[in-house]
């Protein structure tokens, strides 16, 4: 009986404790879904965003619900600055000219915002050699973080991986949205910027000239995706052309690689994809060696800019790498083929657009003086007459006619050398003390922007390159081709890659290819 008693008893206790523990999981389950937030805003989910909460004293960030078709409105943003407070500059862009801004502006004296879809600047020159190998992309991309320290550390300062969708230069205000990767990621949202000082430097886009299919079938060589999509794009090519059953037509098609613009950026790819043809295609890909082919499609001379001689040094070291060089006018871009103002039409399996930069619709849509040539015009000093604490300098600007000056052209030592000057000009009015929004009326912004070209050069494969160091086309100078111009180029470069870390990459890159040849996974 006893032992019975004790068993009953154990029993009891153990269904006690089974409907206590029941009791306790409703109870919690309850708890949880009453503090489940009521927003299904995916944009909330992201704490990253919330920083744009403590920007304004607006309603924060959960009072606003967004739309699935447009970006989320709302009237957060970074608020005017206070007179015992750092002023604000505000850049817009991440280019040459930004980013040489950006790296000479006094962080003691001004907040330095930065606003541009990218976080990093490409360093231009060296890009075509990461299309085939040469170079790893890393290389040639510079953080924002590494050129301008500040914007990472100090609290006054910013990043913001965002696009410029209007400026209003009476309130001193930038309206911003951000950049969002495809459809399948969280809306994009809109705040604004209030700035002392704005700086555009939003660069330019590459010319189409109105032809249709350019944009929809070529590749343009600009960013570093640019450059990637290229590379995957002609592995695609080599691989696919060596698949049983292609037939000899579709494999010609496939391994043609046509480019279109004889400038330098044209000219170095050709190049850079001779040798890689020469040396490494070759060698990896002997199936289809005697297939793949390069064209150079240019409707004057290549290398106008440059010496006669260089041109037509250029010229026949490019013919002996095996480019096929063709003069004419390109009249439509199909899938598979373009065709020339002659009724030539030229089969292609990678087509690369390289003829030439224009200004960005934003930078049509802007309400601000425009220089001839559609760009934003400026006077002697880099400034946007007609409105207050507006500069603009790089690609996206160009002197007004009553300065009576030619518009700049469109090179990075432009860009660098007017960043270089305007973040001098800032400094000193920011230790005259009119860096706060409309405040340098009566100040002496002193010597005037003057350019002075320092020369150009290209490479053109097989360690060979171009060195034209006149001042202009029709003045006189130095002007080298050959082995010794590829040092110099090599030399020139590296020098100017602004951290010590892609110099080291750089360097290195150029050892491995040289010792172990170039990279063709294809990632």
């Amino acid at each position: 009986m006893a032992i019975e008693s004790m068993a009953y008893i154990k029993d009891k206790k153990e269904r006690e404790s089974m409907a206590w523990f029941r009791n306790l999981s409703k109870l919690t389950t309850t708890i949880k879904a009453s503090q489940r937030p009521k927003n299904k805003d995916p944009f909330l989910l992201l704490p990253s965003f919330t920083f744009l909460s403590h920007f304004s004293s607006s309603n924060p960030i959960e009072d606003k619900k967004p739309s699935t078709t447009k970006p989320i409105e709302h009237s957060s943003g970074l608020e005017p600055t206070k007179p015992n407070e750092k002023p604000r500059v505000v850049v817009l862009g991440s280019g040459w000219a930004g980013c040489r801004l950006m790296k000479g502006l006094d962080p003691h004296i001004y907040d330095i915002v930065c606003v541009s879809p990218r976080n990093h600047m490409v360093f231009t020159p060296l890009l075509a050699s990461t299309c085939v190998g040469t170079l790893e992309f890393r290389s040639v991309a510079e953080p924002i973080g590494r050129i301008q320290p500040a914007i990472s550390r100090e609290p006054g300062s910013y990043f913001f991986l965002a696009n410029c969708t209007g400026i209003d230069a009476h309130k001193h205000m930038v309206h911003c949205e951000t950049v969002t990767d495809g459809e399948q990621t969280i809306d994009p949202w809109r705040f604004t910027i209030s700035y002392d000082k704005l700086v555009i430097a939003l660069g330019s886009q590459p010319s189409t000239f109105g032809i249709q299919g350019v944009k929809e079938h070529a590749i343009f060589l600009r960013e570093v995706q640019h450059a990637q999509e290229i590379r995957r794009k002609l592995l695609l090519n080599l691989m696919l052309s060596d698949v049983p059953g292609i037939t000899e037509e579709e494999k010609k098609r496939l391994l043609h690689c046509v480019v279109v613009g004889g400038g330098p950026t044209g000219v170095e790819f050709s190049g850079e994809l001779s040798d890689f043809i020469m040396k490494d295609v070759r060698q990896r890909y002997t199936h289809v060696k005697d297939y793949i082919r390069v064209t150079l499609i240019e409707a004057n001379e290549i290398l106008s800019s440059f010496d006669d001689r260089l041109r037509l040094y250029a010229t026949k070291q490019l013919t002996k790498s095996g480019v096929r060089l063709v003069r004419g006018i390109v009249k439509d871009v199909k899938a598979h083929k373009i065709i020339l103002d002659d009724g030539t039409e030229v089969p292609y399996g990678l087509l690369v657009w390289s003829t030439g930069v224009g200004p960005s619709p934003i930078i049509h849509s802007l309400d601000l003086p425009k220089a001839p040539g559609g760009r934003i015009g400026v006077d002697e000093w880099l400034r946007v007459p007609s409105v207050q604490d507006v500069f603009s300098i790089g690609d996206c600007s160009g002197f007004v006619e009553s300065t009576g000056r030619q518009t700049l052209p469109a090179l990075a030592q432009v860009a660098e050398r007017q960043g270089k000057y305007l973040a001098g000009l800032l400094n000193k009015i920011g230790k005259e003390g009119a860096g706060h929004a409309n405040s340098e009326k009566e100040i002496e912004f002193g010597d005037p922007f003057v350019y002075k070209h320092l020369g150009s050069m290209a490479t053109i494969g097989r360690y060979k390159a171009l060195v034209d160091l006149r001042q202009s086309k029709e003045a006189k100078g130095l002007a080298l081709a050959g082995i010794f111009s590829f040092f110099i180029w090599r030399s020139a470069y590296i020098t100017r890659v602004i951290s010590w870390r892609n110099r080291f990459y750089v360097f290195i890159n150029w050892v491995t290819t040289l010792v172990f040849g170039r990279d063709i996974s294809r990632l």
